[in-house]
């Protein structure tokens, strides 16, 4: 009997991670491991029934252990790899400290592409393979005061976009995923992260900090047509599973919407279009 392909998937401690995890375990024939950056979730999705390893983005030690685990238990194989692992420093860019984007990059671009070349060499020598990085609209267009998670998610985007033409012909499709507003503990975990790196600091943006701190503290969705995490699992599945798989998935009707804006509409119309977005 033929062993049920594999993947691996980052930052399942909650939100899409969590969903496409148990979606891809409990529904279909894959065997999915899943990962989470402390013990604690890797012990709760351990009893939830998932195979879980403890894999933290921001430690390449901690990749490597991770994706060794991974192999030992797939018999050295490795189908898909789902880069999802990533969270979102707030901040108008003049208050971001170099360590602050240090942070933002090494979990949503370094420890990512790093886990990420550890899979290709797997995927080459099997000559197959499904790599997607779960990116954002925030990866083709830019907010306000979210300057750091914009620029990592366009980083992102640049790498997946050069990994699809350097691999053509390998056996191995990259494909972005692409959700746009879903209901996941994206803003609530960004509004930790802005209380501990930026609240009470003198800034010219204090009045816009205050403003998007209710926005980040309000409970249910901050934006309209926003989708729950399962929205996301048809997009994965297609990008696993097609002969032809899209490079990019868009998932919500807003990521739609601005991927059709940004074609037609001139740099300064689209500008006004952004502004508008980030003061709601």
């Amino acid at each position: 009997m033929q062993n049920p392909l594999s993947i691996l998937i980052t930052g399942c401690s909650t939100g899409i991670g969590y969903q496409v995890a148990k979606d891809l375990h409990f529904n279909t024939d894959y065997r999915v491991i899943a990962s989470a950056r402390s013990a604690e979730d890797v012990a709760r999705l351990n009893a939830q029934g998932l195979y879980c390893v403890q894999l933290d983005l921001q430690d390449s030690d901690s990749i490597k252990s991770a994706f060794e685990q991974t192999l030992e238990h797939t018999g050295g194989e490795l189908y898909g790899l789902f880069n999802n692992g990533a969270y979102g420093q707030p901040g108008a860019v003049e208050d971001l400290s170099r360590g602050m984007l240090r942070e933002q990059f090494e979990t949503n671009v370094f420890g990512t592409m790093e886990l990420t070349n550890l899979a290709i060499r797997v995927m080459r020598k099997q000559n197959s393979g499904r790599i997607l990085f779960n990116s954002s609209v925030l990866g083709f267009v830019a907010l306000t005061l979210r300057g750091a998670y914009n620029a990592s998610k366009y980083a992102l985007e640049g790498f997946a976009d050069t990994l699809r033409l350097e691999l053509t012909d390998t056996g191995i499709d990259i494909s972005l995923i692409e959700p746009g507003p879903v209901a996941t503990n994206f803003r609530s975990n960004s509004h930790a992260m802005y209380i501990k790196t930026l609240k009470g600091k003198p800034s010219v943006f204090t009045a816009a900090y205050q403003a998007n701190e209710a926005r980040l503290a309000k409970a249910g969705p901050a934006a309209p047509l926003t989708l729950p995490a399962s929205a996301v699992t048809p997009k994965v599945m297609h990008a696993l599973d097609s002969k032809r798989p899209k490079a990019r998935y868009y998932v919500t009707v807003p990521t739609y919407f601005m991927a059709y804006l940004k074609r037609i509409l001139t740099h300064k119309a689209m500008d006004k279009v952004l502004l508008k977005i980030s003061q709601n």
